[in-house]
């Protein structure tokens, strides 16, 4: 296993209060995590994350202790005067955590964003790699 979703409790919580406390006109199903594909390809692991009208500036990749934490922002585009008659998209903070495995190469993962997807590149370490084990033929013991 490479990855691990982290914490589904706080997820979950956070959903319930958001539901119960946020204004009526944000009640509505936003999803309140990024949204992520995974893919294992040869000798990597990759990441893609949508983050549709998020600015570059404004998307923040680390790693701590085996944690890689994706966090992005978006903010509301209003001129003044503008009045809210349909809210649809949401805006606000993103964060997403996956626990990586010691399989994963945490120290040389490589990002880039392109049409509103985050795409995450972690190279699986040398010894975490299939590799083909020699069968040879069993010398005899002299007698």
């Amino acid at each position: 296993m490479y990855l691990t979703t982290f914490d589904p409790f706080t997820r979950d919580f956070d959903r319930i209060v958001r539901r119960a406390f946020a204004p009526a006109y944000q009640r509505a199903s936003f999803p309140q995590g990024l949204a992520m594909d995974t893919i294992r390809r040869d000798g990597e692991v990759v990441l893609r994350f949508d983050v549709p009208g998020v600015e570059l500036e404004k998307i923040d990749v680390t790693v701590d202790h085996g944690i890689l934490t994706v966090s992005a922002t978006r903010e509301e585009t209003k001129a003044e005067g503008d009045e809210q008659v349909v809210r649809e998209r949401y805006v606000g903070s993103f964060t997403r955590r996956v626990r990586l495995s010691e399989n994963l190469d945490a120290d040389a993962i490589e990002a880039s964003h392109a049409d509103g997807v985050l795409e995450l590149h972690i190279p699986v370490r040398e010894a975490a790699k299939p590799r083909k084990i020699e069968v040879s033929a069993r010398k005899e013991l002299a007698a």
